[in-house]
């Protein structure tokens, strides 16, 4: 009975993060359009957009490869595992061992390696701009990631997210600058990651300001359904990311009881809720900067990541 519970508690995480994610997507540009006094689309809309890419049939180029059919489906599950690694209502899960922050930024490093070698795969100018700009974007953002890793490391004596977010929900950590200088880090990470505004505008299909989807033009039917399922968890996954490295709170701990997961998971409903809002009112408020000017925005983020490393060496309270 305790391996049918482990195992049923771990399956309803991963279905939470499943169905989601596209109501997270919804609800940011529900927002978005009402702060621009527009009516917008639904907030099911992303739903019905996947269910109708679903039934269209697959259209490929003569020159695809294998590479170019199997990485929406390496894509989506490599980021779904990762986004269902990442505690969410509860801590200590079945598969709580594997969820370490290494193994996250793998995985979706995984996941970016294979979507730019399919946008170079057909060969077109836009697939290769795309995945240029991606790799570019890379460069920068897995240093600056892996620099949050190792400051949050340091803290809470381990890279396991559990344990993570166990010790910082405790009272032994207080305010800390290095975990502040993290977490904006972390969101500069997520913005580029997720191609959000001030990076990649998501809304539109411009040449000069396209770079996730430029490396997807040549997609379809369920291939794209599934390449764009992907970004969806993707952007859902960065948000539980902070909400359990920086926000932890209320969040349960594994056989608390049934109680304590339905409040973890309100408290959770809450936290992406709340972190979609934000989102919204950003990008509604922000312009997308020139391309050319990534770079620097990424190197913010290295730079507060290591600087909070590096506040760490010098002193264990910072």
């Amino acid at each position: 009975m305790v391996v049918i519970s482990d195992i049923l508690v771990q399956g309803i995480q991963m279905l939470l993060v499943f169905l989601l994610a596209p109501l997270l997507t919804g609800f940011i540009r529900k927002v978005k359009a009402r702060l621009m006094r527009r009516k917008g689309p639904s907030i099911l809309q992303p739903y019905r957009d996947l269910l109708r890419l679903l039934r269209k049939e697959v259209v490929l180029a003569d020159n695809a490869s294998w590479l170019f059919r199997a990485t929406p489906y390496l894509t989506f599950a490599a980021i779904w595992v990762a986004a269902a690694l990442v505690p969410t209502f509860a801590t200590g899960l079945l598969f709580n061992w594997t969820a370490d922050l290494i193994v996250i930024v793998a995985l979706l490093g995984t996941a970016r390696f294979f979507l730019a070698l399919a946008g170079m795969d057909v060969g077109t100018a836009f697939g290769g701009l795309g995945s240029s700009r991606e790799v570019m974007i890379a460069a920068l953002a897995e240093p600056a990631m892996l620099l949050i890793v190792f400051c949050v490391a340091l803290v809470a004596g381990s890279t396991q997210l559990s344990t993570v977010a166990n010790f910082i929900a405790s009272s032994q950590v207080g305010l800390r600058v290095s975990l502040g200088m993290a977490m904006i880090a972390l969101v500069i990470v997520a913005l580029a990651e997720n191609a959000r505004i001030p990076v990649d505008n998501p809304s539109t299909h411009l040449e000069l300001t396209m770079v996730h989807e430029a490396m997807i033009l040549e997609y379809s039917g369920r291939h794209l359904a599934l390449i764009e399922f992907g970004a969806f968890l993707k952007l859902l996954l960065y948000i539980s990311l902070i909400a359990c490295l920086f926000f932890p709170w209320e969040i349960a701990v594994f056989g608390a009881g049934p109680l304590s997961y339905v409040i973890g998971a309100a408290m959770y409903l809450l936290k992406v809720t709340i972190a979609g809002f934000l989102l919204a009112v950003f990008e509604t408020a922000t312009a997308k900067m020139r391309v050319f000017r990534v770079p620097q925005f990424l190197g913010a983020a290295l730079m507060l990541g290591l600087l909070g490393t590096l506040l760490l060496f010098v002193s264990k309270s910072l």
